[in-house]
């Protein structure tokens, strides 16, 4: 017995699996955006910040001693140079004697002004706490139940509450500090005590955390963010 031919109903047109020509230029259009974005983004933010160090920067320095004075064109970037070269001999003097006897004396000064001491004091803390190494601010990712039972929130645990705090708090020994950023800009947010027991620890880093802030969940941890090729299709 020998087949028949097709049934003409049955057979799909090669030209109708073809993506249109406006299907094409939709993903060229997004492949270039995903391309193009985060390199305008990211240059205009460095760009931003070297021009903000720049001007704070350059006016400390005499003009005599500014290659732009001497050049057709300013250069960008030397206040940064000249700003980290600064802050490493600053380093390097206090590290010896009398490094350290002259910012002892700075400092003494300090203290003795009510308002500015209160805010140096302040200021001086929080930079100890965040560039130290030895310390464990921040440097632990976790989960708490925010802002109801059954819904669960990424938070960045900090350290256990002082003696002060945990006196007037229920079962103080047991209490942590925990920040709770907000999406997508993790800068902000709100700090609270609650029991170490509620607070369920990740083994994520920081950065992947505030990844998966920032993108509101799009950029799980481990995982890179997904590539758009002009190939793929993005809907219909």
């Amino acid at each position: 017995m020998t087949a028949g031919p097709p049934d003409p109903r049955l057979i799909i047109q090669t030209d109708l699996l073809r993506p249109t020509a406006g299907t094409r230029l939709r993903r060229y259009f997004l492949t270039g955006l995903v391309i193009a974005a985060p390199l305008a983004i990211t240059a205009s933010v460095t760009w931003w910040f070297i021009t903000l160090i720049d001007g704070l920067v350059k006016p400390l320095i005499p003009n005599s001693y500014l290659p732009d004075s001497y050049l057709p064109f300013p250069i960008p970037g030397l206040g940064i140079i000249i700003g980290l070269i600064g802050l490493t001999l600053l380093g390097f003097l206090t590290a010896n004697l009398v490094g350290r006897t002259l910012i002892e004396a700075g400092e003494a000064l300090l203290n003795r002004m009510p308002v500015v001491r209160s805010l140096y004091k302040g200021v001086k803390q929080v930079f100890e706490t965040i560039f130290s190494q030895s310390g464990t601010s921040f440097r632990k990712v976790g989960m708490v139940q925010f802002p109801q039972p059954g819904m669960w929130s990424i938070v960045f645990i900090a350290q256990e509450a002082a003696p002060e705090i945990a006196g007037k708090l229920p079962d103080g020994n047991e209490q942590i500090g925990v920040f709770l950023p907000c999406t997508p800009n993790p800068t902000t947010g709100f700090f609270f005590y609650l029991p170490r027991q509620e607070v369920i620890e990740l083994t994520i880093s920081v950065e992947d955390g505030a990844k998966l802030i920032m993108s509101a969940g799009l950029i799980q941890p481990g995982e890179a963010a997904p590539k758009l090729m002009p190939g793929t299709d993005t809907g219909k």
